[in-house]
């Protein structure tokens, strides 16, 4: 049985780039080359990436870029991108949770969730750090992502947040349910695909807390951790992480 980011991102491709929050990519690559020190020598690895739209900005501006992802309608729209802009993609068919790579790359990224934290259970988010890790070079590695921010929900409503006006065409989530014991939302995500079919999903993904996201990377050898606000398209060292950020921004090197 297939799980729901499975039927979601099945025919889900051109939609999700006219999504509100898809539209941060250009700004959010310039904090990325930022971060990268302007090498273009590093392999980077981006993990979940959907329709390539961070892999195929870099890949512009001259790095190295290999994007994987388990949706193989995602990943046929990110290469029909890339080919459309007379760009070489390396993107792959593969499942976060069981990464193949041995100390690979030079850094790796996973934004917009990228997977994590969709999974069923905490061991299966937890299984897609453990593989970022393995792939990444055993020194001078970074690793930068967003996940949900824990502390949102404790201080805010998910449910208003989430019904806040949208564009047209743009997915819905509504029957928000917060578990404090599991620090996971469970809704009910609306879509169209990109066939014009409507889709109604039951989703639930896992928000974390801070000292949660230090202790994991910790366990995986990362020694220096920032958590930061992740703000849409502006990514920035300065924006300290609040209560009111839906999302966060990890940046983990060792």
């Amino acid at each position: 049985m297939s799980q729901w980011y499975e039927e979601l991102f099945g025919n889900y491709a051109e939609k999700y780039d006219q999504e509100s929050f898809t539209q941060g990519t250009l700004g959010e690559c310039d904090f990325l080359e930022q971060e990268l020190g302007y090498d273009k020598d590093l392999r980077i690895l981006d993990v979940g990436c959907g329709t390539g739209r961070h892999t195929i900005e870099l890949t512009r501006r001259g790095y190295n870029v290999t994007g994987i992802d388990l949706s193989e309608a995602q990943l046929g729209h990110a290469r029909a991108k890339a080919a459309k802009l007379g760009l070489e993609s390396n993107f792959l068919k593969l499942d976060a949770r069981a990464l193949p790579f041995e100390h690979e790359f030079d850094a790796a990224i996973m934004l917009c969730e990228g997977g994590f934290p969709l999974m069923e259970t905490d061991e299966m988010n937890y299984e897609i750090l453990k593989g970022v890790s393995r792939s990444l070079k055993y020194t001078k590695a970074k690793f930068i992502f967003t996940t949900l921010n824990g502390l949102f929900p404790l201080f805010n409503s998910i449910e208003s947040f989430c019904a806040a006006p949208k564009e047209a065409g743009n997915a819905t989530y509504g029957k928000n349910t917060f578990d404090l014991m599991t620090f996971r939302d469970h809704n009910i995500t609306t879509v169209e695909d990109d066939s014009g079919k409507k889709m109604e999903l039951a989703c639930n993904e896992r928000y974390y807390i801070p000292p949660e996201i230090t202790w994991l990377l910790k366990s995986l050898g990362f020694d220096k951790i920032d958590i930061l606000g992740a703000k849409l398209g502006a990514f920035s060292r300065t924006d300290s992480l609040t209560k009111d950020d839906f999302e966060m921004l990890v940046i983990a090197e060792r």
